[in-house]
């Protein structure tokens, strides 16, 4: 077994080592640091070593604070907006525990290295088109969450953009039920049950007009008759 640098009372960053707390993680030391501004973590020896990690988390909100207020927003918003965006992405790709890990890490998705870190996360969201409210969105649903492959989208954006929707092409386009059945007019449920249950063929299903109910017939040409003066009442 290699003998364990001891890396008590040296210093990494913000932090500074305690002690052994006699975990390993990875078959990596977890030492006890306390940071400058008063916290303790633990905090394993790679990452200390390699300086992955440098603070408690005080540097990186810290730094979050500063670029929103160079960019004129809220803090508070802001910071928790994009940190949990970050948080979850890295726990949806990397935590076998995480409940959305096989919909990513399981299927390869990874997160880009630079990304690892906050701040450069926070950089690309800012110059990028974040907004409250907003969400991250992967363009390519295989790709992996990297600049070049990431967006800011609306909640309803992001959901068309699922995997799991089934793409239509139609007269050269390409898009999900839902923004069909918002293009047509025609209902979204009437849509997939045309196409999915009654079969029908792409063109007509989007394009052959809804027929009103009997019901509906008959009360509009009652009102157009009570207009016109022509219609027979008890």
């Amino acid at each position: 077994m290699a003998k364990i640098k001891d890396l008590t009372g040296q210093r990494f960053g913000r932090l500074m080592v305690l002690y052994d707390t006699g975990e390993r993680k990875n078959g990596s030391v977890v030492w006890r640091c306390r940071c400058d501004c008063g916290n303790e973590s633990d905090v394993r020896s790679d990452s200390l070593v390699f300086a992955h990690t440098t603070s408690c988390g005080c540097y990186q909100r810290q730094r979050v604070v500063e670029v929103n207020t160079v960019h004129g927003m809220t803090r508070e918003e802001t910071f928790h907006s994009i940190y949990w965006a970050w948080c979850s992405m890295l726990q949806r790709c990397e935590n076998p525990d995480n409940k959305s890990y096989k919909n990513y890490g399981f299927r390869g998705i990874k997160v880009c290295d630079e990304w690892h870190k906050l701040i450069p996360f926070c950089d690309w969201a800012l110059a990028s088109g974040w907004q409250k409210g907003f969400q991250l969105d992967r363009i390519n649903n295989n790709g992996n969450y990297e600049p070049g492959n990431c967006r800011w989208a609306t909640p309803q954006e992001n959901n068309r953009n699922k995997r799991c929707n089934r793409m239509i092409t139609f007269a050269g386009k390409t898009q999900c039920l839902a923004a069909w059945a918002d293009e047509t007019g025609i209902g979204y449920f009437t849509l997939s049950s045309r196409i999915n249950r009654c079969r029908w063929p792409i063109e007509h299903a989007l394009t052959e007009p809804v027929k009103r109910r009997k019901k509906e017939e008959n009360d509009e040409n009652q009102r157009r008759d009570r207009e016109c003066g022509t219609g027979e009442f008890n």
